[in-house]
């Protein structure tokens, strides 16, 4: 294996957080998004990582020098989006937000021809959403990447949701992470009760998903569907600070694992403890390598027949 994941990040966000340190207003400025906050995360873990992006407008501009990771960009007229939280009192309150530009029919060829490249090269490729408001790219972008990468012998792992995870399921991907709360708002479960996850599952399995699938639970362990088998994924109890990002560090260390040469059973240790970690920090895919590593060695599959 090449040790590299390629993260296809359509149309990244610029974030302004207002926080507040020693009484006085405290600015953080970043690139975020979900696939800019994967990458970091791959990178963590021990894997080389490019991201495939458009960026255009000022905010593009700002984000070309904050993404932090191996950057392959297309330069466009649309407008990445962005927002303003306001979180001096404890919670998020968006203060405004920007939506992203839908990209022109060329911007749009280019971007896909540039991420087939970097994503045949690497041998692994995550493919993550803008957020669910954004339409910068069509959800048919997600089936054709899936259908050429995998059929080219690129293993895909999808962490998508609503129109751009069927889209992506026609492509039958190899490995797709969702939570249960988008498996109950897409459909394939009545509630969120663990029977009616497993139901999900097959019927995810069966809407094109080939080998993994895997649905983080929030504080509850997660559901994996493992070639048929399935597991409940337990990891060690660590005290949460944030748990926004833990699904998409998952992600990360799934696909990590794999480009790094692991089965998809150990991939999977990987990512539920990357997971772990993240929701004990303040920063969206962030954590050390060296705690991710760690904990990798307390995470345990037990089979659902166990339960």
């Amino acid at each position: 294996m090449s040790g590299r994941v390629a993260v296809f990040a359509p149309s990244p966000e610029l974030t302004v957080t207002v926080e507040e340190l020693d009484g006085t207003p405290d600015i953080h400025i970043h690139a975020g998004g979900q696939g800019v906050w994967m990458s970091r995360m791959i990178e963590s873990l021990g894997a080389e990582v490019v991201l495939c992006a458009a960026l255009g407008g000022e905010t593009g501009q700002v984000l070309r020098h904050l993404i932090g990771v191996e950057l392959k960009a297309r330069d466009v007229a649309a407008r990445n989006g962005g927002y303003v939280h306001d979180r001096r009192d404890g919670g998020r309150d968006q203060v405004v937000r920007m939506p992203a530009d839908p990209l022109s029919r060329h911007e749009l060829d280019d971007l896909y021809e540039m991420t087939l490249v970097e994503a045949l090269d690497a041998g692994v490729a995550v493919l993550s959403g803008p957020a669910a408001e954004d339409t910068p790219v069509p959800d048919s972008v997600y089936e054709r990447l899936a259908t050429d990468l995998g059929g080219n012998g690129c293993r895909v792992v999808v962490d998508l949701s609503g129109a751009r995870l069927a889209a992506a399921l026609a492509g039958g991907p190899e490995v797709v992470k969702v939570s249960h709360e988008e498996l109950l708002a897409d459909g394939f479960a009545a509630s969120d009760a663990l029977p009616d996850l497993v139901d999900g599952c097959r019927k995810l399995a069966e809407s094109g998903a080939a080998g993994a699938i895997v649905v983080s639970r929030a504080a509850e362990e997660t559901l994996a569907w493992l070639d048929g088998k399935l597991y409940l994924v337990e990891v060690p109890e660590l005290s949460p600070v944030d748990t926004r990002g833990g699904g998409d560090s998952m992600t990360a260390g799934l696909a990590a694992g794999l480009a790094l040469g692991k089965s998809l059973e150990d991939s999977l240790k990987l990512g539920a403890a990357a997971g772990a970690v993240n929701v004990t920090r303040h920063g969206l895919g962030t954590g050390s390598g060296d705690v991710v590593r760690e904990l990798v060695e307390r995470v345990r599959l037990r089979p659902w027949e166990d339960s």
